[in-house]
């Protein structure tokens, strides 16, 4: 990512109003495939709002973004809401990958609006064992192209040694929810 990416994050964080804690959206209606508690990833968190959401339900949350804009706005919303004990904030560019202190295993690992395919087996050997995925990107599904854009099929594909427990793509957008299986059994 360039300085000038960045910058654009920045600037766009700045005028947001404030957030509330909510669950990703691949997830609202589905809560109940959280597992009790334990660890959670929430990469390119922006203002941290799934973030709060997790810390606030028991997780601790390590909160990855390039904005430095967007995590102070996500550690102001964690300090309000009771939690800021509960996440860690990265400022780290994840074109180099995940800052080496977010080594897992996560119980949890959520990406929204981010996609990088390098990233996706690092994202499959940070989940625990039983631990829940939930990607959303882009996608060329129900919009044009483009380099941003997931071709139709790559969350599944990129996750295949997940258990799908739920997948769209459609009006631009791929998500997936997905499982870890037991090292010794088979995905399906």
């Amino acid at each position: 990512m360039t300085g000038h990416d960045r910058e654009r994050w920045d600037a766009r964080h700045a005028v947001v109003a404030a957030d509330t804690p909510m669950p990703p959206g691949a997830l609202r209606g589905r809560e109940s495939l959280l597992p009790p508690g334990g660890a959670a990833l929430d990469v390119a968190c922006g203002r941290g709002a799934v973030a709060v959401w997790l810390a606030t339900r028991g997780f601790t949350v390590d909160a990855v973004d390039v904005s430095g804009v967007g995590l102070a706005a996500g550690a102001a919303l964690a300090a309000r809401s009771g939690v800021g004990d509960r996440v860690r904030w990265w400022q780290h560019d994840l074109d180099a990958g995940l800052p080496p202190g977010c080594a897992g295993p996560y119980e949890v690992v959520v990406c929204q609006r981010f996609r990088d395919p390098r990233l996706y087996p690092v994202l499959s050997r940070r989940l625990a064992v039983g631990g829940l995925l939930v990607v959303t990107v882009l996608s060329e599904c129900g919009d044009a192209g483009g380099p941003w854009r997931a071709a139709p099929g790559e969350l599944v594909a990129a996750f295949a040694g997940c258990v799908v427990l739920a997948q769209w793509e459609g009006n631009g957008e791929a998500s997936l929810l997905a499982r870890r299986p037991d090292d010794g059994a088979a995905a399906g």
